[in-house]
C-alpha cells in the first residue's frame, strides 16, 4: 500500500476533544444548555470523574480537574486565544440568545476578498473559548492541488473521495 501524502495516518475524522473542568456538573449545564450538546455513556472503567457529551458529529470529554483551585482563571476574551469553532445558521439569533444568557461576548468580523464572516467568542466555565461565525460564507482555498469548497459538512465527503482516489491512482 502506498502511502497517502494527503492524509498519512489515514484520518477518518475529529472524533472528541478533552477538557479539563473545575466543575464537571457546570461544564455539563454549559455545553448541554448553551451550546446543545448531549449527555452520553461513558465506560465504567475509568477512575476518575468526567462526562462525555456529543453533538454536531464530535464529542466533548469533561475530566474534573483534581485540583481545581489551581486552574487558571481567564476573563478576557481574546479571539487569538486557544478555541473551537462552531457554524450557525444565523447570528442575530445567536447574539440574541447570548445576550438573554447573560453571556459575555466580543464580535469580531473577518473579511476577505469581499466576504465578510461574522464571529462571537466567549467562554465556557473555565475559560476555554468558543467561536460561533459563519464561516461557511468562506470558501476553503487549498494552498495546492484542489479546487475552492465552501466549509459546509456537506463538502467533506467528496474531498475524502477525491483523496482516496488519488491514492488509489498512485
Amino acid at each position: 500500500m502506498k502511502e497517502s501524502t494527503g492524509n498519512p495516518l489515514l484520518i477518518k475524522s475529529l472524533n472528541h476533544i478533552s477538557l479539563v473542568c473545575r466543575s464537571v456538573e457546570e461544564s455539563i449545564d454549559f455545553y448541554q444548555n448553551v451550546l446543545g450538546f448531549v449527555p452520553i455513556r461513558r465506560p465504567g472503567s475509568f477512575d476518575f470523574d468526567g462526562a462525555w457529551l456529543f453533538g454536531y458529529g464530535m464529542g466533548i470529554h469533561l475530566l474534573q480537574s483534581e485540583d481545581p483551585e489551581s486552574m487558571p482563571k481567564k476573563t478576557e476574551i481574546n479571539p487569538k486565544d486557544n478555541h473551537i469553532s462552531f457554524q450557525c445558521e444565523s447570528m442575530g439569533a445567536v447574539e440574541k440568545k447570548l445576550k438573554e444568557m447573560e453571556i459575555s461576548y466580543v464580535r469580531s468580523m473577518v473579511e476577505e476578498g469581499g466576504i465578510h464572516v461574522d464571529q462571537l467568542f466567549f467562554h465556557d466555565p473555565d475559560g476555554f473559548m468558543v467561536e460561533i461565525c459563519d464561516c461557511d460564507n468562506l470558501p476553503v482555498i487549498p494552498l495546492a492541488g484542489e479546487m475552492a469548497r465552501s466549509c459546509s459538512r456537506l463538502n467533506i465527503p467528496m474531498v475524502q473521495h477525491q483523496q482516496q482516489i488519488r491514492v488509489i491512482q498512485q
